[in-house]
Protein backbone atom coordinates (compact mmCIF):
# COMPACT_ATOMS: atom_id res chain seq x y z
CA UNK A 1 0.00 0.00 0.00
CA UNK A 2 1.23 3.78 -0.38
CA UNK A 3 1.18 5.20 2.52
CA UNK A 4 1.89 9.25 1.24
CA UNK A 5 5.02 10.83 3.18
CA UNK A 6 3.64 13.31 5.94
CA UNK A 7 0.00 10.98 6.00
CA UNK A 8 -1.07 10.03 9.55
CA UNK A 9 -1.70 7.06 10.24
CA UNK A 10 -4.63 6.15 13.04
CA UNK A 11 -3.92 2.43 14.61
CA UNK A 12 -6.35 1.27 16.62
CA UNK A 13 -8.61 -1.89 18.43
CA UNK A 14 -11.59 -1.93 20.56
CA UNK A 15 -9.25 -0.95 23.53
CA UNK A 16 -6.02 1.57 21.96
CA UNK A 17 -5.37 3.36 19.71
CA UNK A 18 -1.80 5.01 18.38
CA UNK A 19 -1.94 8.08 16.25
CA UNK A 20 0.83 8.57 14.17
CA UNK A 21 2.61 9.58 10.77
CA UNK A 22 4.61 8.45 7.91
CA UNK A 23 8.17 9.86 7.77
CA UNK A 24 9.36 7.84 5.40
CA UNK A 25 8.89 6.92 1.57
CA UNK A 26 5.80 6.27 -0.28
CA UNK A 27 6.45 2.41 -0.26
CA UNK A 28 8.85 2.14 2.85
CA UNK A 29 6.72 3.84 5.56
CA UNK A 30 8.16 4.28 9.43
CA UNK A 31 6.26 5.44 11.03
CA UNK A 32 5.99 8.24 14.06
CA UNK A 33 4.23 8.03 17.40
CA UNK A 34 2.48 11.75 17.98
CA UNK A 35 0.68 10.39 20.53
CA UNK A 36 -1.67 7.95 22.15
CA UNK A 37 -5.14 9.73 23.32
CA UNK A 38 -6.95 7.98 26.70
CA UNK A 39 -10.37 8.15 24.70
CA UNK A 40 -13.77 8.47 26.51
CA UNK A 41 -16.19 5.58 24.99
CA UNK A 42 -19.56 7.47 25.43
CA UNK A 43 -21.15 6.49 22.13
CA UNK A 44 -23.14 3.32 22.50
CA UNK A 45 -25.11 3.18 19.93
CA UNK A 46 -23.71 0.10 18.56
CA UNK A 47 -25.52 -1.57 21.28
CA UNK A 48 -28.87 -1.22 19.39
CA UNK A 49 -27.49 -3.33 16.43
CA UNK A 50 -26.07 -6.29 18.43
CA UNK A 51 -29.06 -7.16 20.87
CA UNK A 52 -30.29 -9.86 18.19
CA UNK A 53 -31.67 -13.15 19.45
CA UNK A 54 -29.36 -15.27 17.38
CA UNK A 55 -25.96 -14.15 18.24
CA UNK A 56 -27.75 -14.18 22.05
CA UNK A 57 -28.43 -17.75 21.08
CA UNK A 58 -24.98 -18.78 19.69
CA UNK A 59 -22.76 -16.64 22.43
CA UNK A 60 -21.48 -15.04 20.23
CA UNK A 61 -21.44 -10.82 21.72
CA UNK A 62 -20.12 -7.85 20.87
CA UNK A 63 -18.45 -6.03 23.59
CA UNK A 64 -19.71 -2.46 23.37
CA UNK A 65 -17.18 -1.43 25.62
CA UNK A 66 -15.15 -2.00 22.00
CA UNK A 67 -17.47 -1.19 19.71
CA UNK A 68 -18.13 2.21 21.70
CA UNK A 69 -14.19 2.51 21.79
CA UNK A 70 -14.21 2.60 17.95
CA UNK A 71 -16.81 4.84 17.91
CA UNK A 72 -14.47 7.49 20.15
CA UNK A 73 -11.91 6.57 17.74
CA UNK A 74 -13.82 7.98 14.90
CA UNK A 75 -14.80 11.14 16.69
CA UNK A 76 -11.31 12.07 17.85
CA UNK A 77 -10.69 11.66 13.97
CA UNK A 78 -13.38 13.74 12.97
CA UNK A 79 -12.59 16.56 15.16
CA UNK A 80 -8.67 16.30 13.72
CA UNK A 81 -10.02 16.51 10.17
CA UNK A 82 -12.83 19.32 10.53
CA UNK A 83 -10.48 21.46 12.11
CA UNK A 84 -7.59 20.49 9.29
CA UNK A 85 -4.88 19.43 11.10
CA UNK A 86 -5.39 15.96 9.09
CA UNK A 87 -5.00 16.03 5.17
CA UNK A 88 -4.08 12.77 4.61
CA UNK A 89 -5.21 9.06 6.38
CA UNK A 90 -4.62 5.62 6.69
CA UNK A 91 -6.46 3.86 9.47
CA UNK A 92 -5.71 0.42 10.44
CA UNK A 93 -8.19 -1.54 12.67
CA UNK A 94 -8.96 -4.65 13.50
CA UNK A 95 -12.26 -5.89 11.23
CA UNK A 96 -15.03 -5.38 13.77
CA UNK A 97 -13.10 -1.62 15.23
CA UNK A 98 -12.93 -0.60 11.60
CA UNK A 99 -16.76 -1.17 10.95
CA UNK A 100 -17.95 0.57 13.56
CA UNK A 101 -15.46 3.47 12.56
CA UNK A 102 -16.86 3.64 9.46
CA UNK A 103 -20.39 3.87 10.95
CA UNK A 104 -19.24 7.38 12.12
CA UNK A 105 -16.67 9.08 9.98
CA UNK A 106 -17.46 12.72 9.14
CA UNK A 107 -17.36 13.65 5.64
CA UNK A 108 -14.43 15.56 5.93
CA UNK A 109 -13.00 12.91 7.55
CA UNK A 110 -13.77 10.37 4.62
CA UNK A 111 -12.56 13.08 2.07
CA UNK A 112 -9.18 12.91 3.76
CA UNK A 113 -8.72 8.76 3.71
CA UNK A 114 -6.47 7.72 1.44
CA UNK A 115 -6.81 3.63 2.40
CA UNK A 116 -7.53 1.14 5.29
CA UNK A 117 -6.56 -2.06 6.42
CA UNK A 118 -8.58 -4.42 8.37
CA UNK A 119 -5.67 -6.04 10.40
CA UNK A 120 -5.14 -6.89 14.42
CA UNK A 121 -1.90 -4.53 15.11
CA UNK A 122 -1.69 -2.37 18.13
CA UNK A 123 0.24 -5.15 20.26
CA UNK A 124 2.90 -5.37 17.26
CA UNK A 125 5.93 -2.42 17.53
CA UNK A 126 5.45 0.44 14.77
CA UNK A 127 8.59 -0.85 12.75
CA UNK A 128 6.50 -4.51 12.35
CA UNK A 129 2.84 -2.41 11.47
CA UNK A 130 5.39 -0.41 9.00
CA UNK A 131 6.09 -3.47 7.34
CA UNK A 132 2.62 -4.62 6.92
CA UNK A 133 1.46 -1.62 5.68
CA UNK A 134 4.12 -1.78 3.28
CA UNK A 135 2.78 -5.25 2.14
CA UNK A 136 -0.78 -4.88 2.14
Amino acid sequence: MKIPHNAHVAIADGERFIFTRNTGQIFEPKLEKLEEPSLSASNYSAGVKHQDDAGQDKGTSTQLDELAHGAAVAEWLNEKAVAGEISELVVVADPKTLGEMRRHYHSELEKRLVGEVDKTVTGETLDKIGEILANS
